[in-house]
């Protein structure tokens, strides 16, 4: 069964969103919709990001109805789902006006610019969860092959506990899209817009941390685009992640992780393309692991259309996380502040 989505908002996550569901099989795109009228004619040449595989895209816009009011889009009924990929300033009243007009909806991260923000969604998501619509936040490093192959193993324990795990997501400044994004009030800077990926996929594996001690700096946004974090997780282990929009031009972007676990090292770094997910056992040699096709992109829009189509509420990744991730940033940004250890509350 084809699903007829609407896509509110045309620039880099909108672009990455079109090319994952031309993969997606059952996923058509019946709308776009921006309010500028920016890159309604289906030409995206002119967009770029800081993941992808870089190919220019352009969307047949035959079949595709190009709007800008989104209350058009949210009134139109042949339209399933909403994907909202706008500024983040935008994202609860989109949000909550699409679920009251009973459309399911997939919004981008952070969900929210503040957590008590996120807490409003949270709310009109249950309400809507009740009359069978859903709402699922784009966390999609908790869908990301490498990602979903290290969330199996620690819950496998078939290398022991984990002893340490590092996290790695860092840039240069985004130069593609609105400039809303070094603007950080209104983006939330690296901590809440880049980091924060780290940050849920921490919560996804280690649960809600006690406390965060963090240390960071601003340099291109007046928000926080550099943080080093270091979280108090039930079990023990050493747990921290680092996000920056603070690399010089050039540097362009990499994502990263190292855990240690009692019985093995496992090592990820997206730089090293085909060999990217490295597995280290004592007493045999190095392994690479091959965890999968695709993209978290590609694996979050499919699981979020499967959950539509046999209405069934999201629970891999809920509004209460996208809510909890954005909660325990906003203790880094206390800690950095403060100087000192933030609960998280």
């Amino acid at each position: 069964m084809d699903i007829p989505i609407g896509i509110v908002g045309t620039g880099f996550m909108a672009v990455a969103h079109l090319k994952a569901y031309t993969k997606v099989p059952g996923a058509r795109i019946a709308a776009l919709c921006n309010p500028s009228g920016r890159n309604l004619d289906g030409d995206f040449s002119n967009v770029a990001g800081n993941v992808g595989d870089g190919n220019v895209f352009r969307l047949d816009m035959t079949h595709v109805k190009a709007l800008r009011d989104p209350a058009a889009l949210f009134a139109d009924p042949e339209i399933q789902v909403v994907d909202i990929t706008t500024p983040t300033r935008t994202h609860v009243d989109l949000a909550i006006a699409a679920l009251n007009a009973g459309k399911h909806v997939l919004v981008e991260k952070p969900m929210a610019g503040t957590r008590a923000e996120a807490e409003r969604l949270v709310v009109a998501a249950a309400e809507a969860e009740k009359r069978g619509v859903f709402l699922m936040p784009a966390m999609c490093i908790r869908f990301w092959p490498a990602y979903t192959w290290l969330k199996g193993l620690i819950d496998s324990g078939a290398h022991g506990r984990v002893l340490d795990a590092r996290f790695r997501r860092v840039a240069q400044a985004p130069g593609w899209g609105h400039s809303h994004f070094l603007k950080g009030g209104e983006s939330g800077g690296a901590l809440l817009d880049l980091h924060i990926h780290d940050v849920d996929f921490i919560l996804h594996c280690f649960g809600k941390p006690r406390s965060v001690f963090a240390s960071g700096y601003s340099k291109v946004s007046g928000a926080i685009d550099h943080v080093l974090a270091l979280y108090s997780v039930e079990g023990g282990a050493t747990v921290s992640a680092e996000g920056s929009w603070a690399m010089s031009d050039g540097f362009g972007f990499n994502m990263a992780f190292t855990v240690n676990f009692e019985r093995a090292t496992v090592d990820f770094d997206i730089a090293r393309g085909a060999d990217a997910l490295k597995r280290f056992v004592p007493g045999q040699p190095a392994e690479v692991i091959q965890p999968g096709e695709g993209d978290g992109y590609i694996g979050e829009l499919s699981y979020f259309l499967d959950c539509v189509r046999q209405r069934r509420a999201p629970r891999k990744v809920t509004a209460q996380d996208g809510a909890a991730a954005i909660a325990v940033c906003e203790a880094e940004a206390a800690s950095i502040a403060g100087g000192v250890p933030a609960p998280v509350r």
